[in-house]
C-alpha cells in the first residue's frame, strides 16, 4: 500500500454542517416461496400520510428517502422508521421487504413496470435493458454550496468508488444461483449507456458538457437519467453517490453515509484528489464487484492487488479528521471492524445458503435482517 497522507481540515470546513440524505430501494417478496411479488402500488398505498416512500421502475420495488439530515443519529432514526413502516405495509398485503441488490429468486421478464409515462418511454427507447432493472441500490446525497464544489467532491469520490462498492456488496445471488460476484447488481446495471464511474471534470461547466454528450446522443433522456456512480443531483443541491448496493442493515447504511460525507468534507478542505485513469478505475470497480471485502482490491497508485481490507483502512485513515470533526469516527471504525469480522451482506447471504443449499433460506434470512 502507498502511504496515505492525512491532512488537517481548515476550521471553516470542519465546522461546516454538510447535510446528508439517504435513499434505499427494497424488493417485495412472497413470504412462503421467496419469489418477487408485484405489489408496490398496494404496499405504498398502505403507508401512513407524510411518509417519503416512493415507487421505483418495477412493481417489485419500493423506495424510502430520508429528509435532509445533519447527523448520523438523524439518518439512523429515519432509515429505521422507514424500514419499519414499509415492513408493516408489506405484511398487511401478504408480502415482505428485503434489502438485497438483486432478487435471490427471479421474477417475470420483462418485469411489470410502474404505470408512468417516463418508464414507458424508457422501455421503448432502451428495449431489453429494462429487463435488468429489478435491482436495488443505496444512494447517499451530500449537500454542496455550489456545483463547482460538487465537481470537486465527485473527483474525490472517484478514487474511493471501488472501496465503497466493496463495503456495500450485498447481491451475490440472481435467479436462484450464486453469480460468483459479491455485487451482481453493479454488473447488471453496467450495460446502461450512462452508467459507470464518471469522468474526471475540471469544473461544473465541464461536467455539464459531459452530460450534454450523453443527452445529445440519446444515452440519457434528461439529467435524471445520468446514471453515473457519482453525479450532481438533478433535483437537489447535492452530490449523489450511487455506486452502492442497498445496505443489508440500517447500521451499514449509516456507515456508508458517514464515509461519503467525510470524503466530501475532505474534498472541500482543499485536499488534492487522486486522478485515477478511467481504465484503472473500471478495472478496480469490476474487482470490487467480484470480491467485495473478502478478496483483493486494486491499489489506485500502483495498480497492484492488495487485500480489500487494506483499502478500507486507507479510506478511514484518509477521512479521519473529517470523521472526528463530525463526531463519526467511532461509528465508522466500529462499523468497519464489524464488517471485517462478520462479513458484508454478500458474505451473510452465502452463509445462509450454505446451511442447506437453499435459496429460500437466503430470502428468509434477508427478511429477518431487513
Amino acid at each position: 500500500m502507498s502511504e496515505v497522507t492525512v491532512l488537517p481540515l481548515p476550521r471553516a470546513v470542519s465546522d461546516l454542517p454538510l447535510s446528508v440524505g439517504v435513499e434505499e430501494e427494497f424488493l417485495l417478496v412472497d413470504p412462503v416461496g421467496g419469489g418477487l411479488v408485484p405489489l408496490a402500488g398496494e404496499v405504498l398505498g398502505g403507508a401512513g400520510p407524510g411518509s417519503d416512500l416512493q415507487p421505483e421502475m418495477t412493481l417489485y420495488q419500493v423506495e424510502s428517502a430520508t429528509s435532509v439530515c445533519h447527523s448520523m443519529a438523524e439518518v439512523r432514526e429515519q432509515l429505521a422508521a422507514a424500514r419499519r413502516e414499509l415492513s408493516a405495509a408489506a405484511r398487511a398485503r401478504g408480502a415482505r421487504i428485503v434489502a438485497t441488490g438483486t432478487p435471490v429468486l427471479g421474477g417475470v421478464r420483462p418485469p411489470p413496470l410502474t404505470d408512468s409515462e417516463r418508464y414507458r418511454t424508457m422501455a421503448e427507447e432502451y428495449g431489453s435493458l429494462v429487463d435488468g432493472l429489478t435491482i436495488c441500490g443505496c444512494h447517499v446525497h451530500v449537500g454542496i454550496p455550489d456545483e463547482d464544489a460538487g465537481v470537486r467532491v465527485s473527483n474525490h469520490l472517484r478514487q474511493w468508488l471501488p472501496v465503497l462498492l466493496a463495503l456495500s456488496a450485498n447481491s451475490p445471488f440472481s435467479d436462484g444461483r450464486d453469480t460468483g460476484y459479491a455485487s451482481w447488481r453493479y454488473l447488471a446495471w453496467s450495460p446502461w449507456p450512462s452508467a459507470g464511474a464518471p469522468p474526471w471534470f475540471e469544473s461544473a461547466e465541464d461536467y455539464h458538457r459531459g452530460t450534454g454528450v450523453l443527452r445529445s446522443g440519446g444515452a440519457a433522456l434528461d439529467p435524471a437519467m445520468v446514471y453515473w456512480d457519482v453525479r450532481l443531483s438533478a433535483r437537489h443541491p447535492t452530490v449523489e453517490l450511487r455506486v452502492c448496493d442497498v445496505a443489508a442493515t440500517v447500521d451499514e447504511a449509516v456507515l456508508l453515509a458517514a464515509l461519503v460525507r467525510a470524503i466530501a468534507v475532505t474534498a472541500l478542505s482543499g485536499a488534492p484528489a487522486l486522478r485515477v485513469p478511467d481504465l484503472a478505475l473500471r478495472t478496480a470497480l469490476w474487482r470490487a464487484a467480484r470480491d467485495g471485502l473478502d478478496g483483493a482490491g486494486i491499489e489506485p497508485v500502483t495498480g497492484s492487488l492488495v487485500p480489500a481490507a487494506d483499502l478500507v483502512r486507507a479510506l478511514v485513515d484518509r477521512t479521519r479528521p473529517a470523521l472526528r470533526a463530525a463526531g463519526d469516527e467511532d461509528l465508522v471504525v466500529d462499523g468497519v471492524d464489524r464488517l471485517l469480522v462478520d462479513g458484508t451482506g454478500a458474505v451473510r447471504q452465502r452463509r445462509a445458503f450454505r446451511r442447506r443449499g437453499s435459496a429460500e433460506d437466503v430470502v428468509a434470512m434477508l427478511v429477518a435482517q431487513t
